[in-house]
């Protein structure tokens, strides 16, 4: 009977971002990399149902991508294949048994996030990549996650691949000031792979659920190996943010906002992690955009109950990120908790001097549309809750809206 063998996608799904950051610290090269880690993969389908499993499966994989990058560089001869391929075998083990399971992998995750996340790459492309390369998800995967198809997402793909080769953009974490310019780049990265799970497709392979824990995954890397109160401010955010998902949804209501959601569902082992990082990281009297948007987060946490959120609070926190982050969107939060401290008029006539800056912004439009219904404004809550929709891609969001649109059409004077 031959052995049993694992998920294959599961171990790659686990590995991958490690495997090709140490593969990457010799060829520098993505697409080498990832050729490697694919034959590696071919060769374990083909040996492991029949001589059974390595004591370290990524090692294993590792020690043979290794051989297949030697296999080729000793075929070609382009620009510095003999370095590399010295490089190469400088660290590949002396023996094949000891190597392929016993040895461990060194972590170079931290160069390849930089590499991915460098602002020399379109915005565009780095979740993409990042998604790709440390995440370990198929390109049909990203496709469905961002609404388009695989050839736009092989094309970004590629560009990104073209563009770390043509601009040289070297393989390596930056130090002092280059460190302090490049990092926020790598955690808008993270952050827009944990934003972009509220519109992901539904009903596919990557859920909203996968990437919230991919970017929790990616902060949770980025923490262990650069633990700076940046870094755990999004860590706790994320944390606190997703401490909630069991709750944004039952199986009469796809999508259930804040004020309505059975606090007893809240994570509590999340929320305890994603508050002490915080404080930990506020100790250091170095807060930023992250740490107070997961302060923020952690009132709502702390609060028993909607009525007994502590808004005067969270108003002071809106105050302290605008001058941080002066954005119409802070702003519209901002006026929204101005809202639900009791202050809706004032709220709204903030709203309304926010339209211009963010007339395409669905939650602008929800936001107004709900407290136009609050002062009775019902023509205005209807027309904000038509664009709202026509903005939405989320399909939990929009039955959500289209409900609240419905109860105001039927309560119309």
């Amino acid at each position: 009977m031959n052995p049993p063998v694992p998920d294959l996608a599961r171990v790659f799904r686990a590995e991958s971002g490690r495997i090709l950051a140490s593969l990457m610290m010799h060829t520098h090269s993505v697409d080498l990399a990832e050729d490697a880690l694919q034959s590696a993969l071919l060769e374990a389908t083909e040996k492991w149902p029949v001589k059974g499993l390595p004591k370290n499966q990524a090692a294993w994989l590792l020690t043979v991508a290794r051989r297949r990058l030697i296999d080729r560089f000793r075929k070609e001869s382009f620009r510095n294949a003999r370095t590399t391929l010295q490089a190469i075998l400088d660290t590949q083990p002396e023996t094949e048994n000891s190597g392929e399971s016993d040895a461990p992998i060194p972590d170079e995750r931290l160069r390849l996030i930089f590499t991915c996340c460098h602002p020399a790459l379109a915005e565009n492309v780095r979740v993409p990549l990042t998604l790709k390369t440390l995440c370990g998800f198929s390109t049909r995967e990203i496709a469905r996650a961002f609404l388009t198809n695989e050839i736009n997402i092989n094309q970004r793909l590629t560009r990104a691949k073209r563009k770390i080769r043509s601009a040289g953009i070297a393989y390596e974490v930056p130090e002092g000031d280059a460190l302090n310019i490049r990092l926020p780049s790598v955690l808008s990265v993270i952050y827009l792979i944990y934003n972009e799970s509220y519109s992901a497709f539904e009903g596919h392979a990557l859920t909203r659920t996968n990437l919230a824990e991919e970017a929790i995954r990616l902060a949770r890397v980025l923490y262990n190996l650069l633990p700076r109160p940046e870094v755990a401010g999004l860590l706790a955010l994320l944390l606190l943010h997703h401490s909630r998902e069991s709750a944004r949804s039952s199986d009469t209501c796809a999508f259930i906002p804040l004020e309505h959601q059975n606090r007893k569902l809240w994570n509590q082992d999340l929320i305890q992690e994603g508050t002490k990082i915080l404080l930990m990281a506020l100790s250091q009297g170095k807060p930023d955009v992250y740490q107070l948007q997961a302060s923020i987060s952690g009132l709502h946490a702390m609060a028993e109950n909607w009525v007994s959120t502590d808004w005067s609070q969270i108003l002071q926190l809106y105050a302290l990120l605008y001058r941080l982050n002066p954005s119409p969107v802070v702003s519209l939060n901002q006026a929204v908790a101005l809202a639900h401290s009791g202050n809706v008029e004032d709220a709204f006539k903030t709203l309304n001097e926010l339209e211009d800056a963010l007339s395409s912004y669905q939650p602008f439009f929800a936001a107004r549309a709900e407290l136009a219904e609050r002062l009775n404004h019902q023509n205005q809550a209807l027309k904000d809750y038509d664009k709202a929709l026509s903005l939405t891609k989320n399909s939990a969001e929009r039955d959500f809206l289209s409900r609240k649109r419905l109860h105001l059409v039927e309560n119309k004077d």
